[in-house]
């Protein structure tokens, strides 16, 4: 009754990996943890939301004992990196003065954004905020995904919704989610849409097939192209 798990707690250690990799003795511990967090936090308020907007979705940490390596999941690479590795090195400055540490940087591409459940939340917040209507954007992300080759999507919206007085909650779903099925490679993310009216909360499933038997994801179809316009 009521009791929810979060997909990617549920699966961490199990079928998914950890985002922050490495070890540390206790007195170092809550260090490193404070450093991860603010590395996450500067790359989230540099570059996705102020310009170039990079659409970076995941990013992961790994230590040794000289330097720290920070992995970047991003849709959209050439704005991260700039005119001839510009960017990339002046972010990668910033974050040896934030860390006081070596720094080494990796860039990698996220090829099918419509399968991302990150980036999916973050464009619903960002048209959220420019009035759209919530019920055909959800709907234009559930098809993108599904035309995409997810095998299931579902999208919750919830706060007050087209400005109305009372807050509620709107659900869109396609195909199939498996919720209790560690095999199954389900990806989740929150995003937060702060308007005018209020803020709205936004969750997003993707369901991509069971580990090891995901459907590689499809070329740009007509239906696909139709439902970008």
């Amino acid at each position: 009754m009521g009791q929810k798990c979060n997909p990617t707690g549920f699966r961490v250690g199990i079928t998914q990996g950890w985002k922050s990799r490495w070890y540390a003795p206790k007195a170092a511990f809550g260090e490193f943890l404070t450093e991860d967090e603010s590395i996450r936090k500067y790359i989230d308020d540099q570059l996705n939301r102020r310009p170039p907007y990079a659409g970076v979705s995941k990013v992961e940490i790994e230590r040794t004992r000289d330097e720290v390596k920070v992995i970047l999941h991003t849709a959209r690479p050439g704005m991260v990196i700039g005119a001839k590795g510009a960017e990339v090195d002046k972010l990668k400055e910033k974050l040896e003065d934030l860390i006081d540490r070596r720094v080494s940087l990796s860039i990698v591409e996220i090829k099918y954004p419509d399968l991302d459940a990150h980036l999916v939340g973050t464009n619903i917040a960002e048209q959220l905020k420019k009035r759209t209507s919530f019920r055909r954007i959800m709907k234009q992300k559930c098809e993108a995904a599904m035309a995409g080759g997810a095998k299931g999507i579902k999208i919750t919206c919830s706060g007050r919704l087209g400005g109305a007085e009372m807050a509620r909650v709107e659900t869109q779903m396609l195909g199939s989610i498996p919720l209790q099925t560690l095999q199954a490679d389900v990806d989740y993310a929150i995003s937060v849409a702060v308007t005018k009216v209020g803020t709205i909360g936004i969750k997003v499933w993707i369901y991509k097939g069971r580990y090891g038997e995901q459907v590689a994801a499809r070329p740009e179809s007509r239906f696909r192209r139709r439902a970008r316009r």
